[in-house]
């Protein structure tokens, strides 16, 4: 504690605005558990960039910890480029403080002579990572905490290639910032530098999602009945105007939802993933006899998709399936085309189902895994400059269409999913029974997500914990099934735990642990990159022989699955 008081001391000096000063006597004085929290680390940067509850202290996102992270991100420009006008583009999203913060970086930046595009206003992500290509620039930034709490703000890096920082530059940033200290940050703006950009980046955008997200010629786009809803983020500034581009006209969006607003006042969470965040829509899918149901979180870089399942209902799908029938379609639009020739990859992550792999295979097409975090997928492009990229996606309802856009992109993403609705209900189909005909042909895999939340000092912990006693003392049987391996990306090896034997594991170091039976039973552990949780991933699989036995197979996964948890004491 005598630590934390010494750190935050330092913030009563005349560096810090008298508001900065006034929040840290008052919490050294009256709160010394929140005190702690806030000075017992410093921000960094995870699998989505520097994210954090907002407020005074190191481990907050306030104008300090924004303008320390963006003068060593200055230096860092500096130092390695040669251009003789560096240039970065900024971004931000609906949530408190967002455009404020947006201005603080900008002033950074062009107080270290850098010139700035800046958003005039709210702009989904995907636009941002667009926007660094389109307007030649060094680097980008968007302010954003994605579908995080409306306390939380955050600040992701990208660069020059339109995708998220990774090494080396990943590194060499955090070297900049961690040389710092807060009385070096330039944060007196050089207006000149400074220059408002909108309408003219928004329509090549828009234009070129409707092109790469529209992959068939022969659909009857006006006969699909679509129900949208942004969560009251930014994609209302983008989805409709891209849906109306492609062709589709029977869109209705939630109107109660189309504001935004970062205090998110109609959901729980603004989070997708969550079938109470798409209640709102799918009641009104309900309502119109609608054939889907879109809704993106709040910077627009991800989606959750409900659609009609066999009986009619409204299902959300989980980010797997999606994943799944979307790369199944796009590959397939590759094969019509005869482009399909052994040079194409898709991407996926460490945690995402591996049906993937298995369409892919299916047609030829490599499959790259990566690292949780779509920077990871965005690199896969960087490092196989010879190969065509069909497409890629993460479990956590991201996907990328392409590469014009080098992050999860909702905007694509969403065109992409109507493109299979659409073409699927013209041949007396539907998304639902396309997914069903996928597991047919291969297997049906399901998978289930469980997150649990430790917060604060003693949170994380625990979660170090876990994940520690997990690593040393390994699962050997999970439902009657042995384990066959145990794949730990810390210590970059994948141990037989039958014969001992141990291989190398090619990939970043990162803190997951998967285990596996040789049926593709999986458990993985991994604590989240910007959220203070650990996350456990379970995907289990059989043969499922006809459609009309889906329902009866899908029952005996999820008992499956119950089954583990429960012998996890996870539950």
């Amino acid at each position: 504690m005598k630590e934390f008081i010494t750190k935050a001391k330092l913030w009563l000096t005349s560096t810090f605005d008298t508001e900065t000063q006034t929040e840290i006597q008052d919490l050294i004085a009256n709160n010394p558990k929140d005190l702690a929290d806030r000075f017992y680390k410093d921000m960094e940067f995870g699998t989505g960039g520097m994210r954090g509850v907002m407020g005074a202290g190191t481990n907050r996102i306030n104008k300090y910890t924004l303008g320390r992270a963006t003068q060593g991100l200055s230096n860092y420009l500096i130092e390695n480029t040669d251009k003789e006008q560096l240039s970065v583009v900024i971004a931000y999203d609906c949530r408190h403080n967002s455009k404020k913060f947006a201005k603080v970086v900008a002033d950074v930046l062009s107080a270290n002579n850098i010139k700035v595009f800046l958003f005039e206003d709210l702009r989904p992500t995907p636009e941002l990572s667009f926007a660094v290509r389109h307007l030649d620039c060094d680097a980008g930034i968007v302010l954003t905490a994605s579908h995080n709490p409306p306390e939380y703000n955050g600040y992701k890096v990208y660069w020059a290639d339109g995708g998220q920082i990774v090494p080396p530059h990943d590194k060499g940033i955090i070297a900049n910032v961690n040389a710092l200290n807060f009385s070096e940050i330039k944060f007196d703006a050089n207006e000149d530098l400074i220059e408002t950009i909108g309408k003219e980046v928004d329509d090549v955008f828009i234009t070129e999602s409707a092109n790469k997200g529209s992959l068939s010629n022969n659909i009857d786009r006006k006969n699909l009945k679509i129900v949208f809803t942004s969560l009251h983020g930014t994609s209302i500034m983008s989805v409709p105007d891209a849906l109306a581009k492609a062709g589709y006209t029977d869109v209705h969006i939630v109107e109660e939802q189309r504001k935004p607003d970062g205090d998110f006042p109609t959901v729980k969470s603004p989070n997708p993933e969550e079938p109470e965040a798409l209640e709102m829509a799918t009641n009104l899918a309900d309502q119109l006899g609608a054939d889907i149901v879109i809704g993106t979180d709040p910077d627009c870089d991800r989606l959750g998709v409900a659609v009609r399942d066999l009986d009619g209902k409204m299902k959300l799908m989980n980010g797997n399936q999606t994943m799944v029938v979307m790369t199944d379609f796009a590959i397939q639009k590759w094969k019509n085309e005869g482009k399909i020739n052994g040079n194409q990859f898709v991407g996926t992550t460490i945690v995402s189902t591996e049906l993937v792999n298995e369409v892919a295979a299916g047609y030829g097409v490599q499959t790259n895994v990566a690292l949780t975090g779509f920077k990871w997928i965005a690199k896969m492009i960087r490092d196989n400059p010879d190969m065509d990229f069909i497409g890629g996606g993460e479990e956590s309802f991201g996907y990328m269409v392409g590469d014009f856009v080098r992050d999860k992109d909702a905007v694509t993403a969403t065109l992409l999913a109507c493109e299979v609705a659409a073409l699927a209900k013209q041949n007396g189909s539907s998304f639902y029974e396309e997914l069903l005909k996928i597991y047919v042909n291969n297997k049906f895999y399901k998978e289930h997500l469980i997150s649990i939340t430790k917060k604060g000092m003693d949170g994380a912990a625990e979660i170090q914990q876990m994940l520690s006693d997990m690593r040393n003392n390994p699962i050997l049987e999970i439902d009657g099934e042995q384990i066959e391996t145990l794949s730990d990306y810390q210590a970059s090896t994948r141990k037989n735990l039958i014969t001992g034997e141990v291989t190398n594991i090619d990939l970043p170091k990162s803190n997951v642990l998967i285990y596996q039976t040789a049926s593709g039973t999986r458990i993985a552990a991994r604590p989240s990159g910007t959220e203070p949780k650990i996350k456990f991933y379970f995907s289990v699989n059989t043969s499922l022989d006809k459609i009309e036995n889906a329902q009866q197979v899908e029952s005996e996964l999820d008992a499956k699955i119950q089954r583990i948890i429960k012998e996890m004491k996870l539950n």
